[in-house]
Formats: structure tokens, C-alpha cells, sequence
């Protein structure tokens, strides 16, 4: 089995160089590689690039094995493209900007994932624990996709030996309310199966997506983990502005966000 890998997109910001220290932290627990990589414009931009990251890199104080690229493209396509050559596991991407911008940034971000099949985990100005993602918040909702998260939360959880904190929805409409007790049901057994610590937290529709965040600050949460339903919302809950908010959350919590895929729950990048 080749060795498992992450890619992270790297611009030379400060945000940047926190999603590379999340990747170097994930890397060490599982002991995969990282890419680096740079997109530039055009062809005299490559060999100074690639100087700057080889430079840096040489200043990191890890064992991790760290390979730089520079491409010419546009990281819309491109950061999903070298995932996809390099079979890569994980993509850390730093998103930023002024606070009142933070919409504009994580449509981008948006934009980036959906491009890859590849799961994201996309963080802010919030770097990572020495001991990794110890408490993962899973918000939990109708929709069938959202158990796919379980496969790769399980995963990282398993790694890090984390608590998983689901966060589901109050339900008022019986039909609704079983199909939400089923997927509650269908998540503890799949925890439980796996020896992973969790628990369960019931909110009312009512800003889903702030309960979840106000949930993740209470526990102290070092990641949030959503799917990317590309706007296909369910009910009205789940829309590109909801992914948008948990990205760019206030509290900088970091967000893995998957891609759904046609499968019971997905494949698992990180043992796939």
C-alpha cells in the first residue's frame, strides 16, 4: 500500500503556514507525506518559487517528509488536480481575510472543494494542538450524505483517539423525527463499533448552523466536520451559506469538509 499523503495549498500568507502546521501534525499521527503546493501565472515564476518553498521547508523543525511543487494553473482546478495524481488522503487549505470579507473567502473555498474528491480540511487564523484533533463536533441532520463524514471522522478519531460530539436536530414532525432517531442510531452503533468516545447534543432548527458552532466552543472542539452539498438543500437547512458560515465560523475552529459520493457511507480516503 503506497504511503499516504495530504496536499497543502500554499500562498506565503500566515494562514497558510498554519494550514501546512495542521498538516504536519496529522502527518506525524498518520504517518503520511506532504505536498506543498505553489500555482503561479506563468513560467518565470516557477524556479524563485520553488527556491522560496524549498527555503522554507528547510527551516521546519520535523521529521515529516515535505515535497515542494509549483505549477502554472489556477488552484480552482489545479489543487484538486495534483490530489487526484498523487492519490492524496486529506487537501489543508488556509482560508482568510478581513472579517467582513470572510464570505468572499469561503465561496472560494467552496468553489475549491467542489472541484476535488478529495476531502478538505480548511482552517483559519487557529493553529493546531501538538496532541491533533481531540474533539471533532459532527453535525448530524437528514440528509442521507451526511453519514459519510462518520467514515472519515472515525478515521481521524481512531488516530487521534478523539471524542466524537454529534449534533442533531429537534424534530417536531414524527415521520422527520424518526428518520433523525435513526440516524442517530445508525451513528452510536457505527462509534461504538470502533471504541470511539462520543456524545449527543439536540438543538432546535432555529440557526442550525450557529447552534452547531455555539456547541463546537462549548466542548472546546478542535474541528467541525460537514459535507459539501453543493446547494442541494434539504428542508432549507443545509445551503452554500451554511457551509460558508462553518468554514469561516467565528471561532476559527477548523472544518473538514467532504464531498458526497453514491455509496452507503463513502469511501475512506484515509484507508481507501
Amino acid at each position: 500500500m503506497n504511503k499516504k499523503n495530504f496536499i497543502v495549498p500554499y500562498d506565503f500568507t500566515p494562514v497558510a503556514e498554519i494550514a501546512l502546521n495542521h498538516a504536519i501534525v496529522t502527518a506525524k499521527a498518520l504517518d503520511a507525506s506532504i505536498y506543498v503546493l505553489h500555482v503561479v501565472s506563468s513560467e518565470k515564476e516557477i524556479a524563485p518559487k520553488l527556491e522560496e518553498l524549498k527555503e522554507i521547508i528547510s527551516n521546519l523543525n520535523t521529521s515529516v517528509e515535505i515535497i515542494p511543487i509549483v505549477r502554472i494553473g489556477n488552484i480552482f482546478d489545479d489543487i484538486g488536480n495534483v490530489a487526484a495524481e498523487h492519490l492524496s488522503q486529506l487537501i489543508f487549505m488556509g482560508t482568510h481575510g478581513p472579517h467582513g470579507f470572510q464570505h468572499i473567502f469561503g465561496s472560494h473555498a467552496l468553489r475549491v472543494v467542489t472541484n476535488s474528491s478529495v476531502p478538505f480540511i480548511i482552517v483559519q487564523e487557529r493553529n493546531i494542538k501538538p496532541e491533533g484533533y481531540k474533539d471533532i463536533v459532527v453535525p448530524l441532520d437528514l440528509a442521507k450524505e451526511t453519514k459519510q463524514k462518520l467514515v472519515h471522522v472515525a478515521n481521524l478519531a481512531k488516530y487521534f483517539n478523539s471524542k466524537i460530539h454529534i449534533v442533531t436536530l429537534e424534530e417536531k414532525d414524527p415521520t422527520l423525527s424518526r428518520r433523525i432517531s435513526d440516524n442517530i442510531y445508525l451513528a452510536k452503533n457505527f462509534l461504538e463499533e470502533r471504541d470511539i468516545e462520543y456524545t449527543t447534543h439536540i438543538v432546535s432548527q432555529a440557526g442550525f448552523d450557529k447552534e452547531v458552532v455555539k456547541h463546537a466552543i462549548k466542548v472546546d472542539a478542535d474541528l467541525i466536520a460537514i459535507m459539501n452539498l453543493n446547494q442541494q438543500n434539504l428542508f432549507g437547512l443545509l445551503t452554500a451559506n451554511y457551509e460558508q458560515y462553518m468554514i469561516t465560523n467565528d471561532a476559527m475552529i477548523p472544518t473538514l469538509i467532504v464531498n458526497p459520493i453514491e455509496s452507503k457511507y463513502g469511501t475512506s480516503f484515509l484507508f481507501g
